[in-house]
């Protein structure tokens, strides 16, 4: 029987007994030349040489090809991820083998170590195989170390992948030692989406182990990691499969996207470029993305990105690129050597350094059409039309027909009843029933997120419907409701003949509800008779199971206000995303942007883009103050970006708080300081002075390089959600910090603006919200009328006594 348990560490030694089978292989070696030489000298032919080993050396290899001429015409090419068929079908275009290294720590769950307790501990790891992958080979390398009261006749590390067993690592490890196990991976079991699970199975003793037992754990390293082997297939270019390759979901590196430099920026070229790094933003959801602005395609890797954006004479580069339409001066012109309408949008796609690095022009003969084509990139109904590596926009887009005002995917839905199967989860999809087996199982999670300006009121609850299997013990088996960690309501399962759409009606506590908030249904399931089911302490439990029903109902008791300005809000994308197509938005920058104020307007983009969700993107670009209209003022939340000294606002907007001055001077209520530059970044919130229900964002600093700070904390999360307060001071605390690390940036937060309450309230919820914010009105209130009541009480009784 062959042994599936993977060695630890293994010594080859030398056979002492082997000198005479030696000394005969040299013989016989010896005796084969001298044959072969007069073979050599007798016939005069030349005798084959073996061949070398080929040594790997890393070339430019193409990896994005031109469309075909098929292609060109819309026929759709064949979809290596998706197209099954295997009769008659080609073999994809495959460059040379490579290797791919995926380190543990790079999952938040490994960290600096990740500990496996119990007689039956388990972790999981999940990772993904890129779409022009084709994987050749698998290594997983698990460096490991455990307790050394561990049994190793018993204890053992099982590998699963996908649910298949690949392997199983004995744990008999002496004291302080660390082991490292090579298990391979058949390539067949690796798919779009991957799960490696480790089970430690372990024991302390011959006979039986206490599963509480401290002793009993395993640490898996964070240096371990999987070691791909894969050739990279040759994709065709084709808009069939946008966003692919601009951008891969399944990717296992941060996708790097380089925006060409135009010679001259202007309003259309800003909107556009804002409006496709939004959609880009929707697309990463959490994962990274890298942007920069460069001013000429060099030095570009196999994972860069290039989108030039602009008419041909606003990038000349066009001129120079091999693409399906042909630029004469600086106007495309078609096949018939006309030139293509000026309101007429193209999107091309082609490839430079050799194939390595593919490119989208987004572009036509006028600004406008520039716009068009990348309003056609970010609208969903349009882009699953895209085919061939050409596009021509002509005519109008369809509109998307647009969301409610608070309509936000993800959160909870406006009405004041609804089920769990209309809410969705983070990845978009609803909800629906969802089991889960054993006594210690994991809860059930529910995103209970809570709309920014939402006002929850006494009274909210959630009818949770449920079921659950037969044989567990009604005396010691419950189901638990918990918000955030705290628990709100619990209720036992009272038959030992199983449940099925049974309810338990739980009070939701309106502070406990936020924009954050996760709900977590818990089954505690003891089997019946759990002492003569116990074996060595555990519990045979995995015919036990309870289920969360998506008829699961919700009524909440709520009212729509919130107080501005609060940066915390923004975190929510609120108020600029209270439509989330974003069309309440305007963003307006100096009437010369520089390389830092275009910057700051994209990595503002990309965050709005992560935190909506709608068919499409509307906001504007404006260059100055000139360009805002009175109706753009009064109508739109607007985001000012540029140093202090180029802020295209008045000063007057922001004279509340911490004002930014001309010239380096700071103001703080009556104080007013001059400094020297600093690289301190700003980000202000204000009531705008136009509209009483708007605000404007500021995104400044004093210099250049204060705004690449307000760069970064846009970009990571640990920095971005920290925000509160109505102005932000950011300081790195070091020279190059980690997205990664929370203290990476130092924060000052300040609150001074009076705050203004959005709200939309009947009058009765009105006066109770006015008593609520002034409740010592109550008690001079009840005084006054109780001294009314004495006066009218004392008039009455005079005149009865003077009628009498």
């Amino acid at each position: 029987m062959k042994n599936r348990f993977f060695p630890v560490k293994q010594v080859t030694t030398g056979n002492r007994n082997g000198w005479s089978w030696r000394s005969m292989r040299l013989l016989i070696l010896c005796g084969m030349g001298v044959l072969t030489s007069l073979t050599v000298v007798l016939s005069g032919t030349s005798v084959a040489q073996m061949p070398q080993p080929t040594k790997t050396v890393a070339q430019p290899v193409q990896l994005f090809a031109q469309a075909p001429e098929t292609e060109a015409l819309g026929i759709p090419p064949r979809d290596e991820a998706t197209d099954t068929t295997d009769v008659g079908a080609e073999k994809p275009d495959l460059g040379p083998t490579n290797k791919y290294i995926l380190e543990f720590n790079r999952s938040p769950a490994i960290g600096n170590r990740y500990r496996m307790n119990g007689v039956y501990g388990e972790s999981r790891l999940g990772f993904t195989r890129p779409r022009n992958w084709q994987v050749k080979g698998v290594k997983a390398i698990v460096r490991f170390q455990h307790s050394p009261d561990l049994v190793a006749s018993r204890s053992n590390l099982i590998v699963r992948v996908n649910d298949t067993s690949i392997g199983a690592i004995p744990l008999n490890l002496k004291e302080a030692q660390i082991g490292e196990a090579i298990v391979t991976i058949p390539a067949n079991l690796i798919q779009d989406y991957n799960e490696l699970t480790l089970v430690a199975q372990q024991e302390n003793s011959a006979t039986c182990s206490e599963p509480g037992d401290e002793k009993l754990w395993t640490e898996v390293l964070p240096d371990s990691k999987l070691v791909f082997d894969y050739q990279s297939k040759i994709v065709p270019l084709d808009f069939g499969r946008f966003p692919y390759p601009f951008f891969d979901e399944l990717t296992l590196d941060t996708t790097r996207i380089n925006y060409l430099q135009p010679t001259q920026t202007d309003k259309a070229w800003l909107t556009a470029t804002s409006r496709f790094q939004s959609q880009l933003g929707r697309l990463a959801d959490f994962r990274n993305l890298e942007t920069q602005l460069i001013k000429a395609p060099k030095n570009l890797s196999w994972n860069d990105r290039l989108v030039i954006v602009g008419t041909p004479a606003q990038q000349p580069l066009l001129k120079t690129l091999k693409l399906p339409l042909k630029v004469k001066g600086n106007e495309f012109i078609g096949n018939d050597a006309v030139s293509i309408p000026a309101d007429e949008g193209l999107l091309m796609l082609t490839n430079i350094e050799d194939g390595k690095v593919p490119v989208l022009v987004i572009s036509g003969n006028s600004p406008e059409a520039v716009q068009k084509a990348a309003q056609f990139l970010v609208q969903d109904q349009s882009t699953k039309l895209g085919t061939s590596a050409l596009i021509q926009v002509k005519g109008e887009l369809n509109a998307p027909t647009p969301a409610a005002q608070r309509a936000w995917p993800r959160f909870l839905p406006p009405e004041a009843n609804f089920k769990l199967s209309q809410m969705q989860r983070a990845d978009g999809k609803t909800y629906s029933d969802v089991t889960v087996r054993g006594s210690d199982a994991p809860p059930v999670e529910i995103n209970f997120w809570a709309m920014p300006d939402d006002r929850f009121l006494r009274g909210s609850t959630m009818n949770l419907k449920y079921s659950y299997s037969a044989q567990t013990d009604p005396t010691k088996s419950t189901v638990s409701v918990a918000i955030d960690g705290v628990n709100v309501g619990s209720k036992k399962l009272d038959s030992d003949q199983g449940g099925s759409n049974e309810s338990f009606n739980v009070d939701l506590p309106a502070n406990l509800i936020k924009p954050n908030s996760t709900i977590r249904v818990n089954f505690k399931l003891i089997p019946q008779g759990e002492d003569s089911v116990r074996a060595c302490g555990r519990l045979t439990d995995q015919q036990l199971w309870g289920t969360v029903l998506g008829d699961t109902s919700f009524s909440v008791k709520r009212e729509i206000g919130a107080d501005l300005p609060n940066l915390k809000l923004l975190t929510t994308g609120y108020p600029f995303a209270e439509w989330q197509s974003l069309s309440r938005m305007a963003i307006v920058l100096p009437e010369s942007p520089n390389p830092a104020d275009i910057m700051t307007l994209i990595k503002f983009s990309e965050r709005m883009g992560r935190l909506t969700r709608a068919e499409s993107i509307e906001h504007q670009v404006y260059l100055g103050d000139s360009e805002l209209d009175e109706t753009v003022k009064s109508d739109k939340h607007i985001v000012a970006i540029g140093t202090s000294n180029r802020l295209p606002l008045p000063d007057e907007v922001f004279k509340q708080g911490l004002g930014l001055l001309d010239n380096f001077n700071r103001q703080f209520k009556k104080t007013q300081t001059r400094s020297l530059p600093n690289a301190d970044g700003v980000i202000k919130m204000v009531n705008s002075p136009w509209g009483k229900e708007r605000v404007i964002l500021a995104l400044t600093a004093q210099t250049d390089k204060g705004l690449k700070q307000v760069q970064d904390v846009l970009s990571a999360d640990p920095w971005f959600y920290q925000l509160q307060g109505d102005t932000a001071l950011m300081t790195p605390t070091s020279a190059n910090p980690s997205p990664y690390d929370p203290n990476g940036y130092q924060f000052q937060f300040l609150q001074e603006a009076t705050p203004r309450t959005l709200e939309k309230l009947n009058p009765l919820n009105k006066v109770r919200r006015f008593l609520e914010q002034r409740y010592y009105l109550i008690s001079i209130g009840v005084v006054g009328v109780a001294l009314l009541m004495y006066g009218i009480a004392q008039r009455y009784l005079k005149r009865v006594s003077e009628g009498k």
